[in-house]
């Protein structure tokens, strides 16, 4: 750059350009992050942009900059709810998971690529964890509305596996140079990553959470507040030898679920910050790689990427849940398909490179070719697999916007705005309407008018309504005003059956009510009982079974407690 103004036009087109990409991404199918890498890829060196960028120092520092920042929006975003059916089928794959899938890549890179047994495994190492940015972007943003168990597992999953994968690349890489001996530094430096990770993660979070209570700020500074907490926490925690992304991530999930009051000025701010990290990691790598040198390893790479796709990531989504967990055949294929790899290994594969091992250079055209194939053939693909494959639920009804109050430092009330969408309440008067306790209608909008949210008040379709409760309501107030009830209704009795039953019901008393041959063991059952029996461990949304002719369903849930169960007639071709 020969000024600072060539440096900064540079910068604003291509985020600009970044930025509208994301429209051809909606439209195309085409995964957002493999389009910032294309467009990296275009302004490098090789491409029409002509850039030279050969740092992998500077790269490696804004890689290890933007995942603390996703990893910490992805934390404060996870709800602790998801913990209760996700965590431990969760950690099995970040743990468990990965050392296979990494084994597996591992061993067969080293006969595609004649590689020796440790620089094969180390590329195992590198393409081995599934990417958050990736994940949290893919699955958040294709309209997909995955069944609890299969999201939260994901979600989690991609949150926390990223530690395991740099402490194989990094052992593999101390036992490569020789600055790593025997079993002992292995064990070593195995505990201090994840146990000063966890617990540094924790109590910085409780501390943030104190810290964000206790301080009068403007809300313009919280957010950067938070921002300079997450990443003085990761440094520190890499300076005691502890995984700092397990660290962040962690500390984001403790802030998240405090329900401070102050979270409707961070979320927005993190929101753009996870955007702007995703694209400045994406296109930052992007420009590092060389077309050329990456085409070179382009058969073999595909080899390779293929097998990480269709038989090491199932193989460790098999060992590492199929013993554990019930999941059905169908979440086990969804759940094997979302390996979606992205900035991870690409930042990892740095590391070889950094250390000096002349085959780095091989290995980081290698992992960043297999990344390209996992967003192009799994990015891609995923509406499609979800549907083909049967992990989706119905969307529940939802408020168009929701934002605290700010009246109460914790468990504050929010302002739900809701469209009147249903003829079912079209017409209805406010006072007929069953509230739950302390929720209110505090405004209604007709047109441009404000109408008194009086209880004489009539609704009419297309009015906007400003509802006042706090978050244990939302789901009551969700099924009386969120959309189109009617249709959510009909979308509803599609995929739960036209009969939606209360859990408490007899199945004695079903079996005579709708004709089925029930078991006597199972005719003292009630619903509930009956389904927690056939159930996958966890009762959640969408979990269903055939049994007697019937499809059963789980249609509502509060905890582990079924609470409503979908009947409907066995067909072979649906289920």
């Amino acid at each position: 750059m020969d000024n600072i103004e060539h440096l900064f036009l540079l910068t604003g087109v291509l985020l600009c350009l970044s930025v509208l990409a994301t429209l051809l991404s909606a439209r195309s199918g085409i995964p957002i992050l493999l389009i910032f890498l294309l467009i990296g890829m275009l302004a490098g060196e090789s491409g029409p942009g002509g850039i030279e960028f050969e740092s992998y120092s500077m790269a490696y520092a804004v890689g290890n900059l933007a995942l603390a920042i996703i990893l910490l929006d992805g934390g404060m975003r996870t709800r602790m709810e998801t913990f209760r059916v996700g965590l431990r089928p969760a950690l099995s794959l970040a743990t468990l998971g990965v050392v296979i899938t990494s084994g597996m890549t591992g061993l067969l890179a080293v006969y595609i690529l004649d590689l020796s047994w440790m620089h094969g495994l180390l590329l195992g190492s590198i393409v081995g964890s599934t990417d958050a940015a990736a994940v949290f972007s893919l699955l958040s943003g294709r309209g997909m509305h995955l069944n609890q168990r299969v999201g939260a597992s994901l979600e989690i999953e991609s949150g926390t596996n990223d530690p395991m994968a740099i402490f194989l690349t990094l052992t593999l890489i101390g036992l490569i140079t020789g600055e790593m001996h025997g079993a002992g530094d292995t064990l070593l430096f195995l505990l201090t990553q994840f146990g000063i990770g966890a617990i540094a993660g924790v109590l910085g979070g409780l501390l943030l959470v104190q810290l964000i209570k206790r301080v009068g700020l403007a809300s313009g500074l919280y957010p950067i507040l938070v921002t300079g907490f997450g990443l003085a926490l990761f440094a520190l925690t890499a300076l005691f030898a502890g995984s700092g992304f397990l660290a962040v991530y962690l500390a984001g999930l403790v802030v998240g679920n405090a329900r401070l009051r102050h979270m409707e000025s961070i979320l927005p701010v993190f929101d753009g910050l996870a955007w702007l990290s995703q694209i400045g990691l994406f296109l930052v790598l992007g420009l590092l790689i060389s077309p050329a040198d990456m085409w070179a390893m382009a058969l073999p790479a595909s080899l390779i990427a293929l097998a990480l796709i269709f038989i090491a990531r199932p193989l460790a989504v098999l060992v590492a849940l199929v013993p554990f967990f019930r999941f059905n055949a169908r979440e086990l294929g969804f759940i094997s398909w979302v390996g979606l790899r992205g900035a991870v290994p690409i930042v990892l594969a740095i590391f070889p490179l950094m250390a000096g091992i002349p085959e780095g250079a091989m290995i980081f055209n290698v992992a960043f070719f297999v990344v390209l194939i996992s967003l192009l053939v799994q990015g891609s693909t995923l509406p499609q697999m979800a549907r083909l494959l049967q992990v989706e639920v119905p969307p529940e009804p939802a408020p168009r916007r929701r934002s605290m109050l700010g009246i109460f430092e914790e468990d504050d009330f929010e302002m739900f705005l809701y469209t009147v969408s249903s003829e079912s309440i079209d017409g209805v008067v406010v006072r007929k309407l069953t509230f739950p306790p302390h929720c209110r209608v505090a405004a209604v909008f007709r047109g441009e008018n404000l109408l008194p949210a009086s209880g004489s008040t009539r609704l009419a379709l297309n009015d906007v309504l400003c509802v006042i409760g706090r978050s244990n309501h939302l789901k009551t107030l969700n099924n009386m005003f969120g959309g189109d009830l009617d249709a959510a209704r009909s979308k509803a009795r599609a995929f739960f059956g036209d009969f939606i039953l209360d859990a408490n019901a007899r199945m004695g008393d079903v079996a005579l009510m709708y004709g089925v041959d029930v078991d006597e063991s199972e005719a003292g059952l009630n619903l509930g009982e009956f389904m927690l029996v056939h159930s996958n461990g966890h009762p959640v949304v969408g979990d269903h079974f055939v049994r007697y002719d019937m499809v059963w369903t789980v249609a509502d849930v509060d905890g582990d407690q079924v609470l409503k169960v979908g009947l409907r007639e066995h067909e072979i071709d649906n289920v």
